[in-house]
């Protein structure tokens, strides 16, 4: 089996918490155990969230934590460029189209959620004529859709087991741009792994349901998709997932109580890598580190890594 490379791409809209430090830790561990590589990549496109100060302290708490990383920090801030090459690439294939849909107007007509998040385009502008394009033009700037066939996309996560979704179906024709100009998370996501050469993707149980859909970006970009596994999430003990509104499991926060050994040894423990909490460093955890010990449900932290 060659060896991988990976990535860990963290979005700085806020502090990182123990979910994003456990991510960061096994994509770390996974990559350098079989003599891979691991990148760093700051998920910033969505520009307007993800201020300047918050990507200075994302990169001051990873380096506080003592991750070294392969080459340089790639920034999708700076990559419109070649999403937009990426983007005309697909629409010369007549892949793309333009979407004037609104929130408003799109509510009425959606499939059940799926999910807190996911739901399905119905399809509204897909078959647009070139005056009818022309003309809503006119009044509103189009946000750009891939089109998506009738059919399943299936993949073997390397964690959580077969995973199929008629894309269809299951999520409709999804956005690659948006109105207002900024790239959408599944071309970013993908151009930027093909271009940095990533072939394994290690990543939270929560993204688990758009990978069908960037396998097909990656089929429709002529190239071959990564490996994918996807780790469960932490929660407070009543089962509550963390979110970066949690600041009391930041880093700023976890630093004036742990080392960063004491936070990887905790977190090797409760995701089943190790049978005690004691404190180890990234090195010592490489060592013996084994995807089949690794838990596939979520995990819930224990009381002495709570406030």
């Amino acid at each position: 089996m060659s060896a991988p490379t990976g990535r860990f791409a963290p979005t700085p809209s806020g502090s990182l918490h123990l979910g994003n430090i456990l991510c960061a830790m096994l994509a770390w561990l996974s990559a350098r155990s079989r003599g891979g590589r691991i990148l760093l990549r700051v998920e910033d496109v969505d520009v307007p969230r993800c201020p300047e100060k918050n990507t200075r302290a994302l990169l001051a708490d990873l380096a506080w934590l003592g991750f070294a990383w392969d080459g340089d920090v790639l920034r999708q801030s700076e990559r419109s460029a070649y999403y937009e090459r990426t983007l005309a690439a697909l629409a010369a294939h007549g892949l793309t189209y333009p979407c004037f849909c609104t929130r408003a107007e799109l509510h009425p007509e959606l499939a059940p959620n799926l999910g807190d998040t996911q739901t399905v385009y119905p399809g509204t502008c897909r078959h647009l004529t070139p005056a009818q394009i022309a003309e809503k033009a006119k009044r509103r700037a189009p946000a750009i859709r891939l089109r998506v066939p009738e059919r399943e996309i299936a993949f073997a996560d390397g964690l959580q087991g077969s995973v199929t979704e008629n894309l269809a179906r299951d999520c409709g024709d999804f956005v690659l741009k948006r109105s207002d100009g900024l790239f959408g998370y599944q071309l970013a996501c993908v151009a930027d792994d093909i271009a940095s050469g990533v072939t394994q993707v290690v990543r939270g149980r929560d993204i688990l349901t758009a990978t069908p859909r960037q396998i097909f970006l990656y089929e429709c970009l002529e190239a071959a998709p990564p490996a994918y596994i996807h780790i469960p999430l932490l929660t407070d003990p009543l089962g509550r997932r963390l979110a970066k509104r949690d600041r009391d499991l930041g880093i700023p926060a976890l630093s004036k109580r742990f080392t960063p050994e004491a936070i990887f040894g905790m977190l090797a423990f409760a995701c089943g890598l190790r049978d005690t909490a004691a404190p180890a460093g990234l090195d010592e955890l490489v060592r013996d580190f084994d995807w089949a010990r690794v838990k596939k449900a979520d995990i819930r932290l224990p009381e002495d890594m709570l406030p």
